[in-house]
């Protein structure tokens, strides 16, 4: 699997990247044919205020691409929920290939 973490307008302490990654690894669980995942990390704002943490994740698998996005406060729970969102798309895809 080739993860790769993008942070957009800002630049990653090095605890956020970690977190990220060791998460992100996670993933090869729920698919055993993981070919890409991507995390972009963005800072949502409105007129210089900062409102949101912006978390996307993009996987790609043969045959299928999947997306998740999720806002809150902080990164890292932006990405737990972004994370949950992915795990159930990919279960939904698994027992979809399975039948």
């Amino acid at each position: 699997m080739n993860l790769q973490i993008h942070t957009v307008h800002f630049d990653a302490d090095a605890k956020l990247v970690d977190y990220v990654s060791r998460k992100a690894a996670k993933l090869n669980t729920f698919h055993d044919s993981l070919i890409k995942v991507e995390v972009f990390l963005k800072l949502d704002n409105v007129v210089h205020n900062i409102k949101d943490k912006v978390v996307e994740i993009k996987v790609h698998v043969p045959r299928h691409d999947f997306f998740a996005k999720c806002s809150t406060k902080q990164f890292e729970e932006s990405f737990d929920k972004a994370m949950d969102s992915m795990i159930s798309q990919l279960k939904r895809q698994k027992e979809k290939q399975a039948a």
